[in-house]
């Protein structure tokens, strides 16, 4: 089974490789400080809209921009669900990886604990504004600059 999983993703890799677009939109989201080669192919493959849209319906597209809970007169705490679950999943966990090597999404991470957000607050937070970042840099074509972010 192992095997057949690292076969898949070599010609996965390859595949990607030689494409020129692919591989240039990749190099991008790669440049990101502990962006790992398995969240830049989901977010391409899973988000192909990422570089084409605002950080508002990215955020929503991809199941982590919070959504109201009301009716009438009661207004609801916001909660995140929808969207695209799998990507969900690989942003959770290069957000976790962001928050101890990506500068900008440590301080960032700081900045929220420090005004005594949650802990699942300052996650979800995070992972909004790595998933902006990386629509930014696949909009704009450059590579990752933390003077820029």
């Amino acid at each position: 089974m192992n095997e057949r999983i690292a076969e898949i993703d070599d010609d996965l890799t390859q595949r990607l490789r030689t494409s020129d677009l692919w591989r240039a939109e990749d190099d991008l989201l790669r440049s990101l400080p502990g962006e790992s080669p398995v969240t830049s192919r989901t977010a391409l493959a899973e988000c192909p809209e990422l570089g084409h849209l605002n950080r508002r319906e990215i955020a929503k597209l991809a199941g982590v921009a919070p959504l109201a809970n009301d009716s009438g007169k009661r207004h609801g705490k916001r909660f995140i669900w929808g969207g695209r679950a799998d990507l969900r999943a690989v942003l959770y966990m290069a957000t976790i990886t962001a928050m101890r090597c990506n500068p900008v999404i440590q301080a960032f991470a700081q900045r929220l604990q420090q005004a005594g957000k949650l802990a699942k607050v300052v996650i979800v937070t995070c992972m909004q504004k790595l998933l902006t970042i990386m629509n930014a840099v696949l909009k704009t074509r450059t590579r990752w600059d933390p003077e820029i972010a």
